[in-house]
């Protein structure tokens, strides 16, 4: 249990990290608003933490939506954290300066609980809502003071309610006073032809997290303004849990910021499994070798011609062999 806690904090800091990157970088960027929040979480009588990653775009001046990535901390035999994509409606205030709003959205989780029968965990999926109250004070230099009130209503695990404080950052300036009412527009894809080769590690979604070496190559290109679409080849280490080598197709949204230096996108598609181990769990759902992947990526283009790559994929099975893939790489454009 230790180990999988430390592996979790690991994967908490490197979000936080890459989200404060960003937001040192985006004094040119081409977006809305990204935000970093955390703070007590309660779950029936028992508390723990949550943090919270999210991006917002403006919908008019009183509407706007969001996708946010919600990890719910350490509920006892629960670490469940999940995607989720929020409308919001949104009353200005105070010359604009003062955001007061409610949002609403479908809420993906991935749970790493203990089995309640055979084995010694379990990664559950399901579905829940969020619902969210927000309240947002917007200074004159782009940076956002944020409170908001989280309640996960979630279908076959635990409710919870987090009380979450942090900070966000306006990506593209705005004209006046508070938030845009909407983001600004692009005529070209953000990506051409991309072939990139990534390194890393492969964390099992297990109560020990085992780990092990993870490469992969991966080609990218643009299909429409926002949407990306990814083929690759995966490699996932030898561990006895976790060795799997295979395939995956993704369609990306796709960003690009910093007069197209840096981009960010997320993705999801179908993963097949070309060879593995035969160490598979008695629970499994068919032969094992299909899967989805889930993924957060980012790029920084140094050249017209060269890139550097990082990418968390969390990939998600039906046998209780989840496990983040985390990779860095470099990259050709053409």
């Amino acid at each position: 249990m230790p180990s999988f806690t430390l592996r979790r904090q690991y994967r908490n800091a490197a979000l936080t990290l890459c989200a404060f990157a960003l937001g040192a970088a985006t004094h040119v960027a081409n977006a809305q608003e990204f935000s970093i929040l955390a703070g007590p979480l309660q779950s029936r009588s028992h508390n723990t933490y949550s943090w919270e990653a999210s991006y917002r775009e403006g919908l008019g001046p009183y509407a706007a939506w969001s996708f946010s990535w919600v990890n719910e901390g350490h509920i006892p035999n629960h670490h469940r954290d999940g995607q989720a994509a929020q409308l919001w409606a949104r009353m200005p205030l105070w010359n604009n300066r003062v955001e007061l709003a409610a949002g609403a959205g479908p809420y993906r989780y991935f749970d790493t609980s203990e089995a309640e029968a055979g084995g010694d965990y379990s990664n559950t999926h399901g579905w829940g809502g969020l619902f969210t109250l927000r309240a947002a004070y917007y200074f004159d230099n782009r940076w956002i003071a944020e409170m908001k009130l989280n309640r996960v209503q979630a279908f076959g695990g635990p409710d919870t309610t987090a009380l979450l404080f942090g900070i966000g950052y306006q990506l593209d300036a705005p004209s006046g006073h508070g938030p845009r009412d909407f983001p600004p527009s692009r005529t070209t894809n953000v990506t051409g032809n991309e072939v990139t080769v990534l390194i890393g590690t492969t964390i099992l979604n297990s109560l020990d997290s085992e780990s092990n070496v993870a490469e992969s190559i991966e080609y990218r290109r643009g299909l429409w303004k926002y949407v990306d679409f990814t083929a690759s080849y995966l490699h996932e280490g030898g561990h006895v849990q976790s060795r799997r080598d295979g395939v995956a197709a993704q369609l990306w949204a796709a960003r690009a910021f910093f007069d197209d230096r840096l981009t960010l996108a997320v993705g999801a598609g179908p993963y097949l499994s070309i060879t593995q181990n035969d160490d598979l769990p008695q629970n499994r759902t068919g032969d094992g070798r299909f899967a989805g992947l889930v993924s957060l990526s980012a790029s920084y283009r140094f050249t017209n011609r060269w890139l550097a790559r990082a990418t968390w994929n969390r990939m998600v099975t039906r046998y209780d062999r989840d496990a983040d893939i985390i990779e860095a790489g470099i990259g050709m454009r053409f």
